[in-house]
């Protein structure tokens, strides 16, 4: 395929785009949606064939489900529907752990890992839950749009500049009105992770100026994944894919 296209799979939106090995998918994390990776499309696509979907509740994929559902079994049900195995996951923030997620159920949907700034179950360390904390009061008091300053100020490093700052904060204020006004609220389900049982080859990436909770994560991984290699980026922040686009492009394709 050339340019790009987009479908549904059960109510869940993803476009693809370019042809050709690796098949390169594109997960977001959770203060974003399926646009965060336009600054990388365009080379990904003209490299391999490249999918990228949003998750129930952001971007074009409504928050609803008539049953449970998880987000990693969203994705393999949608690999299942393209017939894809062996394919590159990509996962940003809470992406890269519901890719963590989908090689532990579906070990032979996934040929590779690039985890950039994922978090990987571990309990909850004061910095994040203090995000946490503040975030719910925030959004308790009616404030959605401190809630998307806050998100933007905390996941976005120094290199982000006012387009990009713009371009998350879009995203996050979309995602919180979708979910805000779900009635009745979807069941979520998560995955469980095996990472002494994940075997394929995983680039762990970790930023700099990112929370201490997600740095230990990616210190974690590193250490239990078999086949993990850690990156770590000095000038990063938590979405290094959003801050030097061409830069995480060229470090996919080093797995």
């Amino acid at each position: 395929m050339s340019g790009g296209e987009g479908s549904t799979v059960d109510e869940v939106y993803f476009e693809e785009a370019g042809s050709g090995e690796p098949v390169t998918v594109l997960l977001h994390s959770s203060t974003a949606d399926g646009r965060m990776w336009d600054s990388l499309w365009p080379a990904l696509a003209a490299r391999s064939r490249v999918i990228r979907l949003d998750f129930r509740g952001y971007g074009r994929t409504p928050y609803a489900s008539p049953v449970p559902y998880s987000d990693s079994g969203d994705v393999a049900a949608l690999l299942a529907r393209l017939g894809l195995t062996g394919v590159l996951l990509v996962g940003a923030s809470y992406g890269g752990q519901v890719a963590l997620e989908v090689a532990t159920a579906h070990p032979e949907r996934a040929a590779g890992l690039v985890l950039l700034d994922a978090g990987c179950g571990l309990p909850r360390t004061p910095d994040l839950q203090a995000f946490i904390a503040e975030e719910d009061r925030l959004l308790e008091a009616g404030d959605v749009e401190a809630a998307v300053r806050l998100n933007v100020d905390t996941w976005l490093g120094p290199d982000a500049g006012p387009q990009v700052r713009e371009r998350l904060a879009g995203m996050q204020r979309h995602a919180f009105g979708v979910q805000l006004a779900a009635d009745p609220e979807p069941e979520q389900v998560r995955g469980r992770i095996d990472l002494a049982g994940i075997e394929v080859p995983a680039l762990v990436v970790a930023g700099a100026h990112d929370l201490p909770y997600f740095r230990e994560c990616a210190r974690h991984m590193a250490e239990t994944m078999p086949r993990a290699r850690l990156v770590e980026l000095d000038w990063a922040g938590h979405l290094p894919s959003m801050e030097r686009p061409a830069e995480i492009t060229d470090l996919i394709f080093t797995l």
